[in-house]
């Protein structure tokens, strides 16, 4: 459970069962605690299918459980300010990427969408129906994997073509807004002090992403004192393939 596709996957397999009176996701230590009637064998057997490496570490009787409510007004509100930011950075990078002859920036655009799905899927999980859910992710899933896949083959033709140097300012400038909106989303999720698991694992998720930003900025500063374009296209095959492996484990999400 070390970002939130991983966490939408969990909830959505085992969405329809009805033995299941809710789930405590603490993302940190990689454990889930089930509150459930009954036993757990169909539970676990759901949990294996996901390849998640799971395992049962104890089954004890909750004699005092209860249940804790949680301002869904407010939590959409929150997810809709991040996806917008992230929606934004990524048409903003997409955009300059080709411009500037940026593959880093057009790599790290596809990870703010990939963000953007998952605070999409986000906030379908608060209250949105389990096939329409299932539905937008698969789409979302096949997309972003053929942008990945696309970006691959970009890269792989620069490298053998002889392609003009990334302009290397467009290339900084750009990412350190980004970063900016990386920080901003990071800021909001924490303000709400959420004890949501999507929400705490959506903080976990845009840490990483500042490093892709970090990441970048490098690049640029690389292609300035290198004068070549190699720093840009290492740095963008390496988040090219973040993207393709986070647009799978969001197709598991709709079997």
């Amino acid at each position: 459970m070390d970002c939130p596709s991983e966490e939408q996957m969990i909830r959505m397999k085992l969405a329809d069962l009805t033995n299941i009176n809710s789930l405590d996701f603490d993302i940190v230590n990689r454990q889930l605690i089930v509150f459930h009637t009954d036993n757990y064998q169909q539970i676990f057997q759901r949990l294996e299918n996901l390849k998640l490496d799971t395992s049962i570490i104890d089954s004890v009787s909750a004699d005092n459980y209860s249940t804790t409510n949680y301002n869904t007004d407010r939590e959409r509100k929150l997810l809709w300010q991040v996806l917008v930011i992230n929606f934004f950075f990524f048409t903003l990078e997409l955009t300059t990427g080709f411009i500037s002859n940026s593959m880093g920036l057009v790599a790290d655009s596809l990870d703010m969408l990939a963000d953007s799905i998952v605070y999409g899927l986000a906030l379908f999980a608060v209250g949105g129906t389990m096939t329409r859910k299932k539905n937008i992710a698969k789409s979302a899933g096949y997309f972003q994997l053929t942008l990945a896949v696309f970006g691959f083959f970009e890269v792989i033709r620069r490298f053998i073509g002889t392609e003009s140097v990334p302009a290397y300012k467009t290339m900084i400038i750009i990412s350190i807004l980004a970063l900016i909106g990386n920080g901003l989303s990071l800021y909001l999720l924490q303000k709400s002090k959420s004890k949501e698991a999507h929400l705490q694992a959506s903080m976990i998720f845009t840490s990483n992403d500042v490093i892709v930003n970090l990441g970048v900025v490098a690049a640029g500063g690389l292609v300035y004192l290198t004068n070549s374009k190699y720093p840009d296209l290492i740095v963008g095959i390496i988040v090219f393939f973040i993207v393709g492996q986070g647009a799978f484990k969001i197709l598991k999400l709709s079997k």
